[in-house]
């Protein structure tokens, strides 16, 4: 009995894990607009393998200066993570793939 609790309490552990990496997505594609507004800006990107257009909000400071320097622009490529949970495309991490 205690074996068998043992088990169902490691397999709960494992499902448990593996839900909380589930929600983190990457996509490598170009930028096709950039919507700034406020503390935020909302980018939608064309997926290279796909060719989705998936909507990301950006939220960190770096990479929304980098919007307004136009230093990451309409037409770069872009490598980005984002977190999907909630609805929301949150990014993660938001960089040119050529470096910035």
């Amino acid at each position: 009995m205690k074996k068998i609790v043992s088990v169902l309490l490691l397999v709960l552990m494992l499902a448990v894990s593996s839900l909380a990496f589930a929600a983190d997505q990457k996509i490598v594609g170009v930028v096709e607009k950039i919507q700034l507004s406020g503390n935020a800006a909302t980018v939608i990107l064309k997926d290279n393998k796909t060719g989705n257009k998936v909507s990301i909000l950006v939220t960190d400071n770096l990479t929304l200066d980098k919007f307004k320097d136009k230093r990451i622009v309409v037409g770069d490529e872009i490598r980005c993570k984002y977190d999907d949970a909630g609805g929301k495309n949150k990014s993660k991490l938001f960089r040119k793939t050529a470096g910035c």
